[in-house]
């Protein structure tokens, strides 16, 4: 400001003094007057020129001014770099903030005061088969029709959340959704969706479960209550008493076992996997599982005609590393049930082989009824049964095929189940590679 003082005044000085020696006092005059007419050309110009640049400016080319409106220019341009750096790092935190719900495992959809898509996540558009560019603006009740959200939306009690169907529902893959709506801003709308299909699952696994368990369970406890009232009532004769506590031996026998899977199955999932340290004999596991194999089909077949016929194939020249409790639960499982569900007369052929790709496979084939295609792929459930009355008949617990399941997966190995009704089943434990040696 000083600066365009003092040269107003040494114009003005200048010109009147070039006006005096001219044209005396009216030259003096008319010098002043066009002094400050330079200075006000001058100054319209570079405001011009401030005011051209000022509507689009430039911030890496301001106009070269002097002055009062060059120190404006270089404010101005300095002002603009910082609101300019507050915008791109404002953008940036809004790229990060988007790819962060992105990435999330929910699904997030922002919902106009309209109740229109703003914007929603591809987890989103996966729960609802949602487009993210077609269906933005789009009503969030036109394209969500099921009954239970419409109810929810219109009701306006937003603190719960409603369960619907999944978008890639189907019988042979459900898919639950849990979603909610959190109202925010001038009516605006976050609509929140989570994927419960597991817990939806494992909340039914736990109920069938409890049942299983109390079922099985009750079922020897009553029979264990009938035989002790019936003791405790009635005269009997050593014969008839020896009879009954045969009887209810049995039954104690077969809630014991019960409990011994559970404890197995519990003790599996909450162990660590097996280590490579310890050395397993396949052919001493094997020979273990003959000798008990061999006392259950003659108590189960003890007057058959025709016995059952149990093969050990031998076994190759190798040795695994794992769990030898665990390997042999889960052998000791598969070939116990072969020997339970062949009926007499029968065979149950049991092979250790090596794989060309270095993994080891124990196979058990069986001539029993065989299992329908449809059951196949929930056999390994636990408590899930083909035929339950045959199961009883043969006393399983249920659990087995779930124990050498588990067993084979903690190996880093997997149960491969085969069978054609009518001819027989093969069950077989995969091992890898990894597991293997000589």
């Amino acid at each position: 400001m000083t600066f365009r003082i003092t040269l107003f005044v040494l114009v003005q000085l200048l010109g009147g003094l070039l006006g005096w020696y001219l044209g005396s006092w009216y030259g003096a005059l008319a010098g002043m007057v066009l002094g400050a007419g330079i200075i006000f050309v001058a100054d319209s110009i570079r405001a011009q020129r401030f005011l051209r640049w000022a509507k689009e400016p430039d911030t890496s080319a301001p106009p070269l001014l002097r002055g009062l409106w060059g120190e404006a220019a270089y404010r101005t341009r300095r002002a603009l770099r910082a609101e300019q750096r507050k915008a791109a790092d404002s953008e940036r935190a809004l790229g990060e903030f988007l790819k962060a719900i992105q990435a999330s495992p929910n699904g997030v959809v922002l919902l106009d005061s309209e109740g229109r898509i703003e914007w929603c996540n591809e987890t989103a558009a996966e729960h609802f088969g949602f487009d993210s560019e077609r269906d933005r603006l789009q009503h969030i009740g036109n394209l969500v029709r099921q009954p239970a959200f419409a109810a929810y939306y219109s009701g306006k009690n937003y603190e719960r959340d409603v369960t619907l169907i999944g978008s890639e529902d189907s019988a042979s893959h459900p898919v639950k959704l849990s979603v909610q709506l959190h109202p925010y801003g001038d009516g605006q709308k976050l609509l929140l969706s989570r994927d419960i299909t597991a817990l939806a699952q494992a909340e039914a696994m736990r109920r069938d479960f409890v049942a299983n368990v109390s079922h099985e369970i009750r079922t020897p406890l009553t029979v264990l209550a009938g035989f002790v009232e019936t003791i405790q009532s009635l005269e009997l004769t050593e014969a008839e008493r020896e009879k009954y506590l045969s009887l209810m031996a049995a039954q104690a026998t077969r809630m014991q076992t019960l409990v011994n899977d559970l404890l197995t199955l519990s003790q599996l999932e909450g162990s660590p996997l097996p280590s490579n340290s310890e050395t397993v004999d396949p052919r001493a596991l094997l020979a273990q599982c003959e000798t008990e194999a061999t006392c259950l089909s003659l108590l189960l077949h003890p007057q058959d005609e025709h016995p059952q016929t149990l093969r050990f194939d031998p076994v190759p020249n190798f040795l695994l590393r794992g769990s030898a409790g665990e390997l042999r639960s889960a052998a000791s499982n598969l070939i116990n049930n072969a020997v339970r569900y062949t009926p007499g007369g029968g065979t149950i052929d049991v092979q250790w082989t090596l794989l060309p790709d270095g993994r080891a496979r124990l196979a058990i084939t069986d001539t029993g009824p065989g299992i329908a295609p449809e059951h196949l792929p929930r056999l390994a459930e636990r408590f899930y049964r083909v035929d339950r009355s045959r199961s009883r008949e043969s006393g399983g617990t249920g659990l087995g095929l779930a124990i050498a399941k588990h067993v084979v997966q903690r190996h880093g190995g997997e149960l491969q189940i085969t069978s054609q009704q009518g001819k027989g089943s093969c069950f077989a434990l995969i091992l890898p590679a990894q597991r293997v040696f000589s």
